[in-house]
Formats: C-alpha cells, sequence, structure tokens
C-alpha cells in the first residue's frame, strides 16, 4: 500500500519514448529523489513532474493515450517541466512533415509545433546552440543570452507571447516556452552540462508561488 510518506516528492512520466534513465541520473547527480512512472495516482500527486519525449509526436500521443494519461497531463497543477518532444506535445498541435498530418496535442500552451525552417541548414538540428533571447523566468535562474545548450529537432514551435527563451537556426523559433504551472524546454537539459543541470535545479527548487508571479510578468519576445 502506498503512504503519503511514501509518494514521490519528483517524478518523470514514463511516456514509452524517451531516454528516461538519462534524464533520471541528471537529476539525482543533483541530489534529488525521482520516480519514473506511468501511475496514474503518483503523477497526480507528485510535487514536480517531467515530462520527457524523442521521437513522433503521432506515436507519443498514441502511447500516452494507451497509458490513460492524457486527462491526468491536462489537469496538473503542480509545476511541469517538458523536455524536447515534451514540450512539444504541450502544445495545441504538431505538424508532421506537411500540413496533411496535422497530430493533436495536449493543448496546454496554446502554440503550434511546425516544421523548422531552417532555410538551407541540415535538418535535424542537432548540437550546441545558443539562446538568443531568455526573459525573466525562474526556470532561468542564472542562465544568460548566449548560453549554448543541446538541441535536436526538426519541429520548432514558432515566436509567440508563450516563449521564454528563442534561439535562430535559419529562422528564430522557440527554445523555451510556458504558460501557467507547465514550462518547456525545446533542448534537451539532461544533455546540456552543468547549464541545463542548472535548469533542471531550478525547476525542482521551484516554488509555485514564483510561477504565478512570473505568468503577471512574463516579457514578449
Amino acid at each position: 500500500m502506498t503512504t503519503a510518506s511514501s509518494l514521490p516528492t519528483n517524478v518523470i512520466v514514463d511516456t514509452g519514448c524517451a531516454n528516461l534513465s538519462s534524464v533520471k541520473f541528471a537529476v539525482e547527480r543533483l541530489g534529488f529523489d525521482v520516480t519514473i512512472t506511468d501511475d496514474v495516482e503518483l503523477i497526480k500527486q507528485a510535487k514536480k513532474v517531467i515530462f520527457p519525449g524523442v521521437g513522433s509526436a503521432k506515436h507519443a500521443m498514441e502511447n500516452i493515450k494507451a497509458k490513460n494519461l492524457i486527462d491526468v497531463l491536462q489537469g496538473l497543477k503542480q509545476p511541469v517541466l517538458g523536455f524536447c518532444l515534451g514540450m512539444q506535445l504541450m502544445t495545441e498541435s504538431s505538424t508532421e512533415g506537411d500540413s496533411e498530418k496535422v497530430v493533436p496535442c495536449l493543448n496546454l500552451i496554446p502554440t503550434k509545433v511546425e516544421p523548422l525552417k531552417a532555410i538551407g541548414n541540415r535538418l535535424p538540428h542537432m548540437g550546441w546552440n545558443t539562446l538568443t533571447h531568455v526573459s525573466d523566468h525562474p526556470i532561468f535562474n542564472g542562465i544568460s543570452v548566449g548560453d549554448y545548450f543541446y538541441f535536436v529537432h526538426s519541429f520548432a514551435a514558432p515566436i509567440s507571447e508563450y516563449t521564454i527563451a528563442s534561439c535562430e537556426y535559419g529562422s528564430a523559433f522557440s527554445a523555451a516556452i510556458a504558460k501557467d504551472n507547465f514550462i518547456g524546454c525545446q533542448f534537451h537539459p539532461e544533455r546540456s552540462s552543468a547549464l541545463g543541470s542548472k535548469i533542471i535545479q531550478n525547476f525542482l527548487e521551484l516554488d509555485a508561488t514564483e510561477l504565478t508571479f512570473s505568468n503577471k510578468n512574463q516579457e514578449q519576445i
């Protein structure tokens, strides 16, 4: 029987489409406990939720639906941090390849994911790149314009009122987005060395009241 004292403080959602062990190691390396789970009750009762993902939005959403996690994720009130595809799944929809293949996503942040406009650059956008703008959001405490993070993606969210950090690869795109308790990073914090660890630490140490203040004062990029 699971008791209140045995409930995990931090969870990584097991969507079946991510390298969960690397995310778990990145959290534990900072001295935090974390549990990988797709258990509805454990996810609901965690204080912090990490939502990673790699691969296609279509496959990931099929997994999430099969695990009965759509309503759970949409109803979370605690801070949630998405990595890469996890960030993209927080949006309204993702266009996989062309306009005929629109995949409905979780609709947590009202923006859409489209093919990255690389304008002559090779896809996927893979490797280290700098942030070109960083807003005053608590997830970016200690992070500055020009800092490098590790990206692997061919789709991206455009710049919008929900953009809290941007990057350029042929064109500008959202390196991070946020709304209310939901925060998403297009880059991989768990693969971004010390600065990526700083992002994860900021999230795990985040007070929910900081997000309330940040939402009221969010700067549009």
